[in-house]
């Protein structure tokens, strides 16, 4: 294969269109990966419509790359890599290595990030480059189309729980079942803890329950959610995977004692939270970032272990543009995944 296509936008909020491109070789440090499968995430929106600093177009989103490594850069078989091996690149798409978080050995918050789709053509495509340290291994119970989502979506939810102050047996609360939070309560489920999926409408029921949940509070019956959580005891975390202030907010007085709200549903607006409603339970709301490439391979094993999968809708390269939409729209259930092969 000397070409291959690509799905790109010429211009912010521009229609998708499919190009046929020279196939790129990758430099050194860096695998050309043949591209099986790619969600399609709402922080692609952000790229799309150049509400990021430094977006350039043509641009390739995608940032839940799943599929084989087909060619090796100079000194990438140092790093471990191997022409046939199975990977994700994920929202973690390398790091500099030399500003202060790096440094730090905290890689995630790298202060020049390379996501794909930003920093370099993503995943809507049949093939694409990536740097060694933003590879995950997929593990062989995964398929590409499982794989993927856990790159960005999954790493998410699973990083978020597994890094907050919430041990087996305390109660959780998981705002939102949508792409994040379908995933969010089954990782919630198989940690130990006694699950509450929140969501708007009683017709998300019977499939938060189907997910594992023991509660399910529904947003719109006219109790204020913080009063059904504290109804149930107080929520030790509460993982807010909806992108609305105003839900994310209301969820803050169900909190328990030294109660932790975990923040990864992004939205422009401003939380309205007042310091009284944290100082006096000594509650905690944090921001969670994604997770590095060793993030989403712990995702993948643990997802593999307890047979969590995302529910996908799989969708060809040549449906792009629709199924984009279709994911603004609100209308994915619950994760839209192109499989250009």
């Amino acid at each position: 294969m000397s070409t291959y296509r690509v799905a790109q936008v010429a211009a912010a909020n521009g229609p998708f269109e499919i190009v046929e491109r020279d196939l790129p070789r990758p430099g050194p440090g860096h695998v050309r990966v043949a591209v099986e499968a790619c969600g399609i995430c709402h922080s692609d929106a952000f790229f799309v419509s150049a509400g990021m600093p430094g977006v350039r177009f043509p641009l390739v989103p995608g940032h839940e790359i799943a599929g084989r490594v087909d060619e090796l850069g100079e000194g990438a078989r140092d790093s471990g890599w191997q022409v046939g091996d199975r990977v994700t690149v994920g929202w973690f798409g390398g790091s500099c290595g030399h500003c202060e978080p790096c440094r730090q050995g905290d890689f995630v918050v790298c202060e020049n990030l390379k996501v794909p789709g930003w920093a370099y053509d993503g995943g809507f495509a049949e093939a694409m480059v990536a740097p060694v340290d933003a590879l995950a291994r997929i593990p062989d119970a995964l398929t590409a189309s499982d794989a993927g989502p856990m790159a960005c979506a999954g790493v998410t939810t699973y990083n978020g729980l597994r890094r907050s102050s919430a041990r087996p047996g305390d109660l959780v609360a998981v705002l939102g079942i949508g792409g994040l939070g379908h995933l969010g309560v089954q990782y919630a489920v198989a940690m130990g803890f006694e699950t509450v999926a929140i969501a708007r409408g009683p017709d998300k029921a019977d499939f938060a329950l189907r997910l594992g949940a023991h509660h399910y509070i529904d947003s719109t019956a006219g109790t204020p959610v913080a009063d059904a959580l504290q109804s149930l005891g107080g929520a030790k975390v509460v993982l807010a995977t909806a992108g609305s202030s105003d839900a994310i907010a209301a969820t803050v007085d169900g909190l328990s004692h030294r109660g932790e709200l975990v923040v990864i549903g992004a939205t422009p607006q401003p939380l309205g939270i007042s310091p009284i409603q944290l100082l006096m339970s000594g509650r905690v709301v944090r921001g969670h970032p994604s997770g590095t490439a060793q993030d989403v391979q712990d995702t993948m094993d643990f997802s593999a272990l307890h047979g969590i999968r995302p529910t996908i809708e799989s969708v060809p390269l040549d449906g792009a543009g629709e199924a984009y939409r279709k994911m603004l729209a609100g209308g994915a259930r619950y994760r839209m995944v192109l499989t250009p092969g």
